[in-house]
């Protein structure tokens, strides 16, 4: 189309609903079209057809196409994207929280995030934060059941949770549910009850 020159772009907008999040909509289109190809990616800032843009406008509109860029460079397999976000994901499944702030585009917005609701520095070295909190978070999970599975002899993870939904859907399935006052045995471990037992409780 333009024979191998460089091809640049504003946007492209996905959708003309949004004014205020231009630069949302913008990125979405240029996420696709960078991994299309395109060479140039102009970032656009949350002010488009509304007012000329102050300094936060365009920080936000040069972080959003900086993301863009980056699921573009993911999406064409590009060895060093996927690199960064390798390792972002390693020091956020290891809970090292000033390697996610210092590896992430915009690590001082990252670190006042978590910096909110935990202000401490013993929070810093948390296996937590304040979304999911102790008990549930998924990261420190996964790093229980490992850890139970090596203990225990399970082999993989992998196995040690096949293992465990195992025994539940067993349990489950052999269990005594109650609807609506009556005891019944299989039929608890079926998402949709049959017409027979729904008429049978109705009348």
């Amino acid at each position: 189309m333009c024979n191998e020159a460089p091809f640049y772009t504003l946007g492209p907008l996905t959708t003309d609903i949004a004014p205020g999040y231009d630069h949302i909509t913008s990125a979405i289109g240029a996420a696709n079209i960078g991994a299309l190809g395109t060479a140039l990616l102009c970032y656009v800032t949350p002010k488009e057809h509304l007012g000329l843009p102050n300094r936060d406008d365009v920080k936000a509109g040069v972080i959003a196409y900086k993301i863009a860029a980056h699921a573009a460079d993911l999406a064409k397999c590009h060895p060093l994207a996927q690199a960064w976000d390798d390792a972002l994901s390693k020091a956020r499944f290891e809970f090292r929280w000033m390697d996610q702030f210092a590896l992430s585009l915009d690590p001082m917005t990252a670190m006042s995030f978590h910096d909110e609701t935990l202000p401490s520095d013993g929070a810093k070295v948390a296996h937590f934060c304040s979304m999911c909190g102790p008990k549930f978070c998924s990261m420190k999970i996964t790093e229980d059941v490992r850890k139970y599975a090596e203990e225990h002899g399970y082999g993989t993870a992998e196995e040690a949770v096949q293992r465990g939904m195992d025994a539940m859907s067993a349990e489950f399935l052999a269990a005594k549910k109650t609807i609506s006052g009556e005891q019944h045995g299989e039929i608890g471990g079926e998402i949709y009850l049959p017409e027979e037992y729904v008429k049978s409780i109705k009348t």
